[in-house]
């Protein structure tokens, strides 16, 4: 479990990415949070965004392909609006987290639709752009054969 000096130390502290980051989980570079009793829960379902805090105390953030279940203490969840920020957060880069409400979390994520929405509705068609000489043309320019490489002086 995870007590409220820990949750406390999680929000006031800057996270570096470390370089054990892919599609599962980031792992997050800072201070140690400590768990106020054992390190170790009954294993319960996971979402996207969990912040999960093993034995060590260093956090690791699930991401698209994180496990279904864990048995670690949780410390935050990430906003689903913010999920694709987190993804492409790279190792070494920095990162702090604030706490938020649920009305915040809805209004950023109806945020985040709208302007998706209007990038959607901006999409045009090139004028003049002939799809039909487009499709009759072979872009994939470049591709060798291998065998043919053996011919060449």
């Amino acid at each position: 479990m995870l007590g409220k000096a820990a949750r406390d130390d999680f929000f006031k502290a800057k996270w570096r990415i470390s370089d054990q980051a892919d599609r599962m989980g980031i792992r997050l570079d800072g201070p140690r949070l400590a768990h106020s009793q054992k390190s170790e829960i009954a294993p319960s379902g996971l979402v996207r965004g969990c912040i999960q805090v093993p034995g060590d105390g260093r956090p690791i953030l699930l991401l698209a392909d994180h496990q279904t279940t864990g048995g670690y203490p949780r410390v935050a969840c990430v906003i689903t609006a913010d999920l694709p920020l987190a993804g492409r957060l790279a190792p070494g880069s920095e990162v702090c987290f604030e706490g938020v409400s649920w009305a915040e979390a809805r209004t950023a994520l109806a945020e985040r639709k709208a302007a998706f929405q209007a990038l959607l509705s901006s999409i045009r068609p090139i004028p003049g752009l002939d799809l039909d000489a487009l499709s009759g043309v072979n872009l994939v320019s470049g591709a060798v054969d291998a065998l043919a490489l053996d011919d060449m002086p």
